[in-house]
């Protein structure tokens, strides 16, 4: 028997429909659009395609898109000098710094400059904090988009054994946070991990978030598990996952492909967190569980 596949790519544009129409509430209400500030340091190739699209998706929404494009050679001082400028900008709800940054620039202090209350990537410590006391605050996109695809074929996560793979601060750690919050028993496995095969093979939920092409192999899994893979990997016969679809197909009972699966839903979940913030900060209703759930 086959596997049900999981359409990211739809349930992505779901999302961004219903996030459209909370713009149009939102703007009624408020007498202005949600704002979604990107900076972009540099020219690395792959973060301008990703920031054009995000100011595509953001438009396309009923939002203002901000970008702000910074020579590779910036000083870090400068680039925190804008940041300071956009947290104190009230028309700009969410803030994005594309990573990753030039070298001669620490990440981190740059990330710890954003106000939380606008970190609608959800990379601020305070907001890790947030999630891991399961406080209100924003959680990465990537991991907020598993659990959404999660959530679509098994509705009731609770009492489920779920493996992550990977412990990246980006997706393996904020998703095992999002895992323990429906209630899930979950395990991180990760490069030092004795025996990942084992671990795999016991989860009813697998998250495969390692980079490593095809690792995760159909053998490997649990009859009818759930397998959402984070993996994007370029090889010479096209963009792969870290699950071997080819051979999980056929014993997961559901599964996200590459592409096609997770990806769309990074950009879907950007937009609704900043859409989120727009309701925060200007005391607006949003219904967040509305916005996260299928067919809604």
């Amino acid at each position: 028997m086959s596997a049900t596949i999981i359409d990211g790519k739809a349930f992505a544009a779901g999302l961004r429909a219903r996030i459209a129409t909370g713009v149009t509430a939102f703007a009624a209400a408020a007498g202005r659009a949600p704002g979604l500030a990107v900076v972009l340091v540099g020219e690395d190739p792959a973060s301008n395609v990703y920031v054009r699209s995000k100011g595509k998706a953001t438009r396309e929404a009923g939002m203002v898109s901000v970008e702000h494009r910074l020579p590779a050679d910036v000083g870090a001082e400068a680039l925190l000098v804008l940041v300071a400028d956009l947290n104190a900008d009230p028309t700009i709800d969410g803030i994005l710094v594309q990573l990753p940054l030039p070298k001669h620039i620490d990440e981190q202090a740059v990330i710890a400059a954003i106000d939380p209350d606008k970190d609608v990537d959800g990379f601020h410590p305070i907001n890790a904090g947030r999630l891991a006391t399961g406080s209100a605050g924003f959680v990465p996109c990537t991991p907020l988009g598993c659990v959404m695809l999660l959530k679509s074929v098994v509705p009731n996560l609770s009492g489920m054994e779920a493996v992550v793979v990977g412990r990246s601060n980006i997706v393996g750690k904020p998703m095992a946070q999002l895992l323990l919050r429906e209630s899930c028993t979950v395990t991180v496995v990760h490069s030092r991990t004795r025996d990942v095969r084992a671990h795999v093979g016991a989860a009813d939920i697998v998250v495969a978030a390692v980079g490593i092409p095809e690792m995760i192999k159909g053998d490997w899994l649990k009859p009818g598990a759930t397998v959402i893979d984070v993996g994007i990997n370029r090889t010479e016969a096209g963009l792969v996952g870290d699950v071997d679809f080819a051979s999980a197909v056929g014993v997961a009972g559901a599964i996200t492909p590459v592409p096609g699966g997770v990806g769309p839903m990074t950009i879907a979940c950007l937009l609704r967190n900043t859409l989120v913030s727009a309701g925060r900060r200007e005391g607006v209703a949003i219904d967040e569980a509305a916005l996260d759930r299928a067919g809604a």
